[in-house]
């Protein structure tokens, strides 16, 4: 076995374990997307066969059950709010491939390539309608207002990295209010729906907890796209540099670059397809510039901010089990 194949082995093992205290309910989230999503037309039965085989960890729906029970007493309704979030989460990833116009998604094909890209939209609307009519059925102004939020950070933010006119110029400030928007605020409202399904008394600790454990999350996501294939990762390595985006490894570089080796970078980001060699070379030039060090300690800063947000919780294998998804979240090779 190799060594990318047994961090993989382990960090699934894992979840696995983070899942256990709550296997018994996030089983039957699945039957509830289905359930959310279904259509009588052909053509949305083909693309939810396709979504149901492309589904990913569940980690966000995990988060919303386990903050449910942290005073371990859970309410039914946690499961089909679960579930409606991570409708919600494929609607943002279906328009997040036909925007980039990405032809993988976890080592799969998306919706955009085998399909077509009109397909695409259409379907991560469809995703979002079938969502809100689910939380029309839920009937809690407190949960609606918590998925308008984040539906609308996570539109701002996508229209914020869209709208950056010179990416070079991009701050750290910039970096962590998009991350704050794009991924953030979707952990953010899992843990807050958990809360108010089961754990009023801690909504503010869990709020923080999911805001943070979300910042934490996607500087692990770009570090990765720094360091692993895609073998590991479902999708080409150093993607992010070839869609010409800017995250915080590059931002951290960039400050102590010489002259002559920004304008390496800035061949990178003028050309309209970067080659491998490009891509190679910048990606050098950050290691050599200490942004992978720098990245990691900022997520390592975020982790330990999630921890302590849960340290008035009480002690419970729910708590304990949110704990441990820190490390997952940090571990992770994909």
């Amino acid at each position: 076995m190799t060594v990318s194949a047994r961090s993989r082995a382990d960090v699934s093992a894992a979840l696995h374990d983070i899942q256990a205290p709550v296997r018994d309910r996030l089983d039957r989230v699945s039957g509830e997307m289905s359930r959310i999503v279904a259509a009588d037309l052909p053509i949305v039965a083909e693309v939810n066969r396709h979504l149901a085989a492309m589904k990913g960890k569940m980690f966000r729906p995990t988060l919303v059950l386990l903050s449910s029970a942290v005073d371990e007493t859970p309410e039914e309704r946690a499961v089909p709010l679960a579930a409606t979030l991570e409708v919600l989460h494929l609607a943002t990833l279906v328009h997040d491939d036909a925007v980039d116009h990405s032809v993988l998604r976890r080592g799969m094909p998306t919706i955009n390539a085998l399909f077509s890209h009109q397909v695409s939209v259409i379907m991560g609307d469809l995703l979002y309608a079938r969502a809100l009519t689910e939380i029309v059925r839920l009937n809690d102004w407190d949960v609606a207002r918590v998925f308008a939020e984040a539906s609308t950070t996570m539109t701002l933010g996508e229209l914020r990295q869209l709208g950056a006119l010179d990416a070079l110029a991009f701050s750290e400030d910039d970096y962590d209010a998009l991350i704050r928007a794009k991924t953030a605020s979707l952990f953010r409202a899992a843990c807050e729906l958990g809360a108010l399904s089961g754990a009023r008394a801690h909504r503010d600790a869990l709020v923080r907890y999911g805001e943070r454990l979300g910042m934490a999350f996607q500087v692990q996501d770009d570090l990765l796209d720094y360091t692993e294939g895609q073998e590991v990762t479902g999708k080409p390595s150093g993607l992010d540099l070839r869609e010409h985006k800017v995250t915080l490894p590059l931002i951290a570089a960039l400050r102590t670059m010489r002259p002559s080796q920004r304008k390496v970078v800035e061949a990178l980001f003028a050309a309209a397809t970067p080659d491998d060699r490009q891509v190679q070379d910048v990606v050098a030039l950050v290691v050599e510039h200490g942004g992978l060090e720098y990245a990691r300690r900022r997520g390592d800063q975020f982790a330990r901010e999630a921890e302590e947000a849960l340290a008035d919780l009480p002690e419970t294998p729910f708590r304990a089990a949110l704990v441990d998804a820190i490390g997952y979240v940090m571990d992770r090779r994909w």
